[in-house]
């Protein structure tokens, strides 16, 4: 099991009672509240985080996203640049591109084919569909947000493994010219991962034979996507898929002891309590009408209302001393064939001295007894 470190380089500044004024976290939110030069000081914190994370042996997340208080890593190419340079050996998931939200995907195809040769081949290149409040920022029409990802999804891969200029004439986008220089470092191209959390989703992936990330979702909802990729699999002929298809989010916090992890573990809180505006959250032609439906009804949806107690239940938060976080990670991978370990170590106004024991502990002790889960073991020579 691949293990990987992630904050969404939150700005913990703008106070509740503001918040809630304006009902929502993102896109309302008005950016004066938002103070340059503690920005600048929390860019340089989480960038020095995420570099102690790569000399402690981990890998490393990033995401992006737009007009909110809950993720200052609004333009992941840049803060991928800043660390491909900053760090040695980690690779850096990049989860992800919002492709519908892009003007030209070749542009995104140039980026990610750029920092992969500045790393040479030590980035995972991750696209999402984006979350709904990416719509108004992006102007997007939200009908249209899936097949823009696909198209866009095509064109970035036929941009990197056509050795020779070709034309495109799609829905979405028509170009003249494209001939992606640089090459990425990794041939044909870098890894692909895709996340979602819908059987929708999963079914386009595993069609693609790629990496399957699931953020924040309980046992039962992982495990089903999990069996519905497999499921694909089989009607398609493609082989078992192996633990490294799949790829899980969790809040994670590593303390010398249970009680010390459950009561600083609980700073990571401050990420799901953000409120979320429900006309924003879920712009009309996002989801299916059934869907649609039954969250405005408030039927089904990620249980981020839960207790700090069932959140951990559910897996969705892993937080113990070294021991306990061995158990409940064992836990996932057994039940859910997790390869890759994604962690929210880090929200809101956690301290960096908190964050970086954390990290520490789990390098130590936690990682090595469970990095060999999920490897496959070469057979004997009889």
């Amino acid at each position: 099991m691949d293990a990987y470190y992630f904050t969404e380089m939150p700005y913990p500044y703008v106070p509740e009672a503001v918040e809630d004024e304006y009902g929502t976290s993102r896109v309302l939110l008005p950016n004066r509240y938002c103070d340059p030069q503690l920005t600048a000081d929390l860019y340089n914190r989480y960038l020095d985080e995420y570099e102690y994370a790569d000399e402690l042996g981990l890998d490393l997340m990033l995401n992006e996203h737009h007009q909110t208080l809950t993720c200052l890593d609004a333009v992941v190419p840049i803060s991928a640049a800043a660390l491909v340079r900053r760090t040695r050996r980690a690779r850096i998931a990049i989860l992800g591109s919002p492709l519908p939200h892009r003007d030209n995907p070749v542009r995104v195809a140039e980026e990610i084919a750029m920092l992969d040769c500045i790393s040479r081949g030590r980035i995972i290149s991750g696209f999402v569909r984006g979350v709904p409040t990416e719509v108004q920022p992006s102007n997007a029409n939200p009908v249209f947000t899936r097949e823009r990802f696909e198209e866009a999804h095509d064109l970035i891969v036929k941009a990197w493994t056509t050795p020779e200029p070709f034309n495109w004439e799609g829905r979405f986008w028509h170009l003249r010219y494209v001939n992606v220089w640089p090459r990425p470092y990794q041939q044909p191209h870098p890894p692909i991962w895709i996340t979602g959390s819908s059987l929708e989703s999963v079914t386009w992936v595993a069609q693609h034979q790629y990496t399957y990330a699931c953020f924040l979702t309980p046992y039962e909802w992982t495990e089903s996507l999990v069996n519905a990729y497999r499921r694909v699999c089989q009607e398609h002929g493609y082989p078992e898929p192996t633990p490294d298809k799949f790829a899980y989010l969790a809040l994670v916090y590593v303390g010398e002891t249970d009680a010390q992890a459950q009561e600083d573990g609980k700073g990571l809180l401050w990420y799901l309590q953000r409120r979320r505006h429900k006309w924003l959250n879920l712009p009309p032609g996002y989801v299916p009408p059934d869907q649609m439906a039954k969250a405005y009804r408030g039927v089904g949806g990620k249980p981020y209302a839960e207790s700090w107690e069932g959140l951990q239940a559910k897996g969705i938060v892993i937080a113990g001393n070294p021991d306990t976080v061995i158990e409940r990670v064992r836990y996932l991978h057994e039940r859910c064939h997790i390869g890759h370990l994604l962690m929210m170590m880090q929200a809101g106004p956690m301290p960096t001295d908190k964050v970086r024991r954390s990290l520490e502990l789990f390098a130590r002790e936690v990682y090595p007894a469970i990095r060999e889960l999920g490897v496959r073991q070469e057979a004997p020579v009889s």
